[in-house]
């Protein structure tokens, strides 16, 4: 697991993916589970510019979104994004709750979807 003062933000770290079903379980309303989505995105650091740049946009969505990741020495990856919409700053969270800190083999055996 990635040091979340390396990490930049609580994902993948202090938020699992055990809290992310323990927070949306009970939840049965879509308005419920987007007002969750909302609060995690405000626990996502905003990028700055220059990690931006490094960073990949992703083409085709209706907010601009950012991902990207660096490498560690031992083959563990960082991952980092940000977008302008609350909701896919939320989703943008689940996913880095699945991903951060693993390294490229441990990220192909993820099922991200099975997170929430």
């Amino acid at each position: 697991m990635t040091n979340p003062q390396f990490a930049g933000h609580p994902f993948g770290t202090t938020v699992t993916a055990e809290t992310l079903r323990n927070t949306f379980a009970p939840l049965t309303q879509w308005e419920d589970k987007y007002r969750q989505l909302i609060m995690l995105g405000k626990q996502l650091p905003a990028l700055p510019d220059e990690l931006k740049a490094q960073a990949k946009e992703i083409a085709g969505c209706e907010n601009r979104v950012w991902l990207g990741y660096t490498m560690a020495e031992n083959g563990k990856m960082h991952f980092f994004g940000d977008s302008e919409g609350r909701i896919v700053r939320g989703l943008l969270a689940v996913l880095l709750t699945a991903v951060e800190g693993k390294n490229r083999r441990r990220i192909a055996g993820t099922v991200a979807a099975g997170i929430v």
